[in-house]
């Protein structure tokens, strides 16, 4: 569904998968949108699903539209999250699948996209009640903003399915997790959390207060308690989502230059951990980031230490959430894009340091001087702009009782700018075709063919400034370790390296020496195995032979079909229009929820207010910082309360 890197084991489709299976889960996801349609309709006329609403919101004293929709999501999430990363460690240590659904692990995707579809369409069905941020649909029909941005996002990532097999038959095979059929169901899965979290904080703005209930109910204090875990876990599933396109460095098999890797680490991190700081309060961001590395170690230990698959790294995170926690602590969470802007300057400086020694530590490609300048340049301009976008976030999911800072003229479109810039600035490169390599082999004894691999580049100076020189073999199933060996290329004279471990050279392994510079990717095929459903020969490099460097995805993306290019053009600018909607729709629901806050204060200045717990209510038993304790936000002479929105 969304592979990686596919071999050639059993020879299976190259081209999408059969016509049989889409046709069967195509008359499944209809099936399933009539029984939706079924429901909703008794739902609006008769009050089908009433009851569970009740006793949803009698347990928890939250709106069924809220609670009831995000349990689903969170679920469906763990799922698609999980079914997700075991997907690329199968297709890095095994290849293609036979079909769609041959591989297990597209089960639990596509079994979590459509939860989060169906968690948002639920919720755009249980909406009843006129809020300050619902939309009215049709007369006595309010749906809430934050379930419209869910179902956006579900029927996105859902819709990516059939297009992916669509794209595939046009195509070929671009695999690659940055497809773009693949962003389109990874961003759809990923940003359903900031979704899923815009509903649940809709939902608490709006929950029964201060009314007699069942003895079972919970107490307000409770509803506060449960709301500061939420909105933690919300956070760390939000830099869980934000991390999502990282894999492919994740596991050592890039096929975009280096320089995205801080650049993708810096934007992630500012967005989400200043969101979640200015939402939450108070160690926010270090719990968040707790989240983020107990569910990430879980899942590498599982898929490599118990499943026997190639280890997936992470990021660490830590220095960035403390830099915020730091930054937060001067600059109060009423001054939302102040505080934005100098976390996302700290995260792109210390947070930049930080990642590099940690990428040396453990991170399957360290970081090297070849990033420099540029790296530092472009992680301070995309920290600060995600820093801000966060600062956005962040006032729109803000607790009730705290002020808003206007936003100047120009400062979002600025970071939005800076964000796309810093995205963009990586994305051209080139290959240096007219490079050449000697290539010699010393094998190892053994029943399977290994060798440590020496080369001599021609130029000499080829490699002197590479951010990453290897030879990479993948797809070999080798027991024990996953099917993805990656062996450095050390220098032992000008211009010769050689392995610092074996690698394999026969059966179904694919092994390519990889060259890396600041502004080109090329490779050079050392083993290929036949792969007649390609078609595509198989590639035997001999000791001694000189081979010409060629485009690293000429030899990765060996499925692609490239004599469409201009309808391939044709369709990377729809799914980008696609894209932009999409942007456009959260940005919209943000602004709704930011608008409509209950006791919206804006300020154009620096404000002290006390600390508090989420959505108003004023935190106890704790001390607050010096600029948060002065003076309750409610009683400032400089805030203005909107009307309360019905409840």
């Amino acid at each position: 569904m969304m592979p990686l890197l596919f071999a050639s084991v059993d020879n299976p489709p190259a081209g999408g998968t059969a016509a049989s299976e889409i046709i069967a889960a195509s008359v499944v996801a209809f099936a399933a949108v009539v029984v939706l349609a079924v429901i909703g309709v008794l739902h609006r006329r008769r009050g089908l699903l009433t009851p569970l609403a009740r006793v949803a919101e009698r347990r928890t004293g939250l709106p069924a539209w809220s609670i009831i929709p995000v349990s689903i999501t969170a679920a469906s999430l763990a799922c698609a999250v999980w079914g997700y990363y075991w997907d690329v460690s199968w297709h890095i240590d095994r290849g293609r699948d036979p079909g769609a659904f041959a591989n297990p692990a597209h089960w639990f995707i596509i079994i979590g996209l459509d939860g989060i579809a169906f968690a948002g369409l639920l919720a755009v069905l249980l909406g009843d009640r006129k809020t300050s941020t619902s939309v009215e649909v049709r007369p006595g029909w309010h749906v809430p903003v934050g379930g419209v941005m869910l179902a956006v996002c579900g029927v996105i990532a859902l819709a990516g399915f059939p297009l992916d097999d669509i794209w595939h038959r046009l195509f070929g095979q671009d695999v690659t997790a940055w497809g773009p059929t693949h962003i389109e169901m990874i961003g759809g899965a990923s940003l359903a959390t900031l979704a899923a979290w815009a509903l649940g904080v809709e939902g608490f703005r709006n929950r029964t207060r201060a009314r007699e209930g069942p003895a079972h109910a919970p107490s307000e204090r409770q509803i506060s308690r449960f709301a500061v875990v939420r909105d933690i876990t919300s956070g760390g599933a939000f830099l869980i989502g934000l991390s999502t396109l990282q894999i492919e460095f994740d596991f050592g098999v890039p096929q975009f230059r280096l320089l995205y890797h801080p650049v993708l680490l810096a934007l992630g991190a500012a967005v989400a951990l200043v969101a979640v700081r200015i939402r939450a309060g108070r160690g926010a961001a270090l719990g968040a980031t707790a989240m983020f590395l107990a569910l990430n170690g879980l899942l590498s230990f599982v898929i490599a230490d118990v499943m026997g698959r190639s280890t997936m790294h992470f990021p660490l995170y830590v220095v960035e959430a403390v830099v915020v926690e730091a930054v937060a602590l001067f600059i109060p969470r009423s001054r939302q894009l102040t505080l934005g802007a100098v976390a996302g300057l700290g995260i792109g400086t210390l947070g930049f340091a930080a990642e590099w020694w940690w990428s040396r530590v453990w991170m399957p490609i360290p970081w090297n001087n070849s990033l420099l300048p540029a790296a530092v340049v472009l992680a301070i301009v995309a920290g600060v702009a995600g820093g801000v976008l966060g600062g956005l976030v962040g006032r729109a999911l803000a607790p009730d009782g705290v002020a808003r800072q206007r936003t100047p003229r120009g400062v979002a479109t600025a970071a939005w700018l800076g964000a796309f810039v810093c995205l963009a600035v990586p994305l051209p490169m080139q290959a240096h075709t007219d490079w050449r390599a000697s290539v010699a082999f010393e094998e190892i004894p053994g029943p399977a063919r290994q060798a440590f691999v020496t080369v001599r580049l021609d130029p000499p100076t080829a490699a002197d400034d590479a951010g990453w020189f290897d030879v990479t073999s993948w797809q070999g199933e080798r027991h024990g370790d996953g099917g993805l060996v990656l062996a450095d290329l050390q220098r032992v004279a000008p211009g010769v390296y050689r392995t610092d471990r074996a690698v394999p050279l026969d059966g179904t392994w694919k092994t390519i020496v990889r060259l890396e510079t600041p502004d080109s990717l090329q490779a050079i095929p050392l083993y290929l195995p036949d792969d007649p459903a390609i078609p595509a020969p198989a590639v035997a490099v001999q000791s001694g032979q000189t081979v010409q460097f060629q485009r690293d995805k000429s030899i990765l993306q060996r499925e692609a079909l490239t004599d469409n290019v201009w309808l391939e053009r044709g369709a990377y600018l729809a799914l980008l229009g696609l894209a932009l909607a999409w942007l456009a729709s959260l940005a919209w629901g943000l602004r709704r929820l930011d608008r409509g806050v209950e006791t919206a204060a804006w300020t154009s200045h620096p404000e002290p207010h006390v600390s508090v717990a989420p959505d108003g209510c004023t935190a106890t038993g704790e001390a607050s910082s010096t600029r948060e304790s002065s003076h309750s936000v409610a009683g400032s002479s400089t805030t203005r309360a909107s009307s309360t929105p019905s409840s």
